[in-house]
């Protein structure tokens, strides 16, 4: 029941009280509120159709990006037939619910005061993540940005979704600005949570959940300058920048020079280190070795609280007093073997004498990667990007958060998804992470167009990244190449005859076929049938079936690379045996898949029996 319960008669609260008592005991419940998006889609189906001047068709052979226009619910929806299971990482920033018409619901946005505001958020947010989840690949992860207004609220409705094993962590965005509009506690920080499909396929998919060390190569590049000093006479970087004030003459200066030696470098390095803004880890690579590599010490203690085997407490011996070392209380890590060849090897650490417990010297060019911390501290905007291309959006993400997520949470990851996109910042990180390692990885971008947001912001900004043109012409940058497509999403009535609804979809099917497919190569464009090519494969749209023998025929001349033909062919069963029976004997690979119901079984699932 939708109305307030004050409205509500005598009879009809003991029937809401009777179906609370079916309900879970336990839990996040909210009153489920109707949402006009959702409800379309009993009455018609959700395609999408492109905007083909709105195309970028840069690199050849690379990935194509996607922007589509439209509610996301009714772009979720079309994913759930192009993407189910094949997205890697969703990363997404909804909307936080502060009474700022943030949050639209039924074409109206939601009031601060508005009783009901945590039931519409919690409504509007649930059908979208559990569309969401089934675009995950098995090794895949969802990352969610919001703020305090409703984070409790999203932390309970992740783990109902993806289950509380699958919860990963959060991450508190440490954003270095108070609100100056706070009445208690003045709120500087995001919390960012993190969800994967399945943990153990996340946990055995590489190493995920890590970041490079913040200032690992700063650290590592300073200590390879000082040490390319040895043997050399200069005055040292400090005493250089204390004395440069007084202008001394050079007979004075030189009293002031030095012959650098290993010694020298290291306390030059750690004079250095004390200095900056590092963390406790990183300083502790403190010291340069003989090979210009920093290093530490860590402890070789038996990690656990049982006692180490017998053989575990051999002393080791200081290779200049010749004297056993202290051996740790519960033994050493490492059996003697082991341990031998680390004294081998040179990684061992001893002490001036023997007095001191012996350490394993770990380089940092070794150990360049850490788990990624709970905490994040980043103070950026991307304001002055966007207003330097002439784009005005309030409160985007910085591009330097979205690329540390998106390359640390899921390292691995190819596809990307954001269907609350915005400005397009998720887009941006992804063409500069491709830039940065030579990687291909491709992204998907949602959005309405509200207040003309996906036509006027979102497509300039992720032109202006590929091209380096803003949209008057002028140079912005030397650009990131990339290939774009632009999409809407559309719709086709549900009739009271299946068979014409069924027509009716596959002749607007092609796109939704090529995104699936990633086939955007046309050939033969002027025939009936479509035929398109991918990296992996031939694909052809035969509306008429009965025709199959002649499309054929013309799939085989086309088909110059022997790739594998997939046939969408137009059938009102899910069999296509009848028409693909007429295939002539060929070398050529195929499958067919019949259309419209390979979407129709896509949409029963999402929305129910199609009539």
């Amino acid at each position: 029941m939708s109305k307030p319960l004050e409205d509500c008669s005598r009879e009809e609260l003991i029937e809401i009280i009777k179906s609370l008592k079916k309900q879970k005991k336990f839990g996040l419940v909210w009153e489920d509120k109707p949402e006009k998006v959702a409800d379309d889609c009993k009455t018609k189906l959700p395609v999408v159709e492109e905007v083909s001047e709105k195309c970028l068709n840069l690199v050849p052979d690379e990935p194509t990006n996607l922007i589509i226009e439209g509610d996301n619910y009714h772009a979720l929806s079309v994913l759930n037939y192009t993407h189910a299971g094949k997205i890697d990482v969703i990363y997404i920033d909804p909307p936080y619910n502060r009474g700022k018409n943030d949050l639209k619901y039924n074409d109206s946005y939601v009031d601060a005061e508005d009783p009901y505001k945590h039931s519409k958020w919690l409504s509007f947010m649930n059908k979208r993540l559990r569309l969401a989840k089934k675009l995950l690949s098995t090794t895949g992860v969802i990352i969610v940005n919001i703020d305090e207004h409703e984070s409790c609220r999203m932390l309970c409705l992740l783990n109902e979704i993806f289950g509380e094993q699958n919860n990963m962590g959060e991450i508190v965005w440490n954003k270095q600005n108070p609100k100056g509009d706070s009445h208690g506690v003045a709120s500087m920080h995001e919390t960012i949570f993190c969800f994967c499909k399945d943990r153990e396929h996340f946990l055995t998919h590489g190493e995920v959940c890590i970041r490079k060390k913040l200032n690992a190569e700063i650290m590592v590049t300073k200590a390879q300058s000082l040490f390319k000093k040895i043997g050399k006479r200069a005055i040292p970087e400090e005493v250089a920048s204390a004395i440069k004030p007084f202008n001394y003459s050079n007979k004075i200066k030189d009293d002031f020079y030095v012959t650098y030696d290993l010694a020298l470098i290291n306390k030059e390095f750690q004079n250095w280190l004390s200095k900056q803004k590092f963390s406790g880890g990183e300083k502790a690579y403190k010291y340069i070795d003989s090979d210009g590599r920093l290093y530490r010490g860590v402890s070789m203690a038996w990690p656990n609280k049982k006692t180490a085997p017998e053989n575990y407490f051999i002393p080791l011996i200081h290779p200049v007093t010749q004297k056993p070392c202290p051996v740790p209380e519960r033994g050493w890590r490492n059996p003697p073997a082991t341990m031998a060849k680390l004294i081998n090897d040179n990684l061992i650490i001893f002490g001036e004498d023997e007095t001191k417990q012996p350490e394993r010297k770990y380089f940092l060019d070794e150990n360049m990667y850490e788990n990624v911390p709970s905490i994040y501290e980043n103070a950026d905007s991307a304001d002055g990007m966007l207003s330097s291309i002439g784009v005005s959006f309030e409160y985007p993400k910085p591009v330097s958060e979205a690329t540390y997520l998106c390359s640390s949470i899921q390292p691995q990851a190819k596809v990307f998804l954001d269907f609350f996109a915005g400005s397009g910042t998720t887009g941006q990180a992804v063409l500069e992470l491709n830039k940065e390692d030579g990687g291909h990885r491709q992204f998907i971008l949602c959005t309405n167009n509200e207040n003309k947001i996906a036509e006027e912001v979102t497509y300039p900004r992720i032109k202006t990244v590929i091209t380096g043109k803003r949209m008057d012409g002028s140079t912005y940058s030397e650009g990131i190449p990339a290939n774009l497509r632009y999409f809407k999403t559309g719709f086709v009535e549900k009739n009271r005859s299946t068979d014409a609804t069924r027509k009716k979809l596959v002749d607007r099917s092609a796109d939704m076929i090529r995104i699936r497919e990633n086939a955007y190569v046309e050939l033969k464009s002027e025939t009936i049938n479509k035929y398109f090519v991918s990296n992996d494969a031939f694909v052809a749209i035969i509306f008429d079936p009965f025709e199959l023998a002649e499309a054929w025929a013309e799939i085989e001349k086309l088909n110059a690379e022997k790739k594998l033909v997939k046939l969408y062919i137009f059938s009102y069963s899910r069999d296509t045996s009848a028409f693909t029976d007429e295939i002539p004997e060929t070398s050529l690979e195929w499958e067919s898949i019949p259309i419209p119901e390979s979407i129709l079984q896509v949409y029963k699932r999402l929305f129910g029996r199609s009539k």
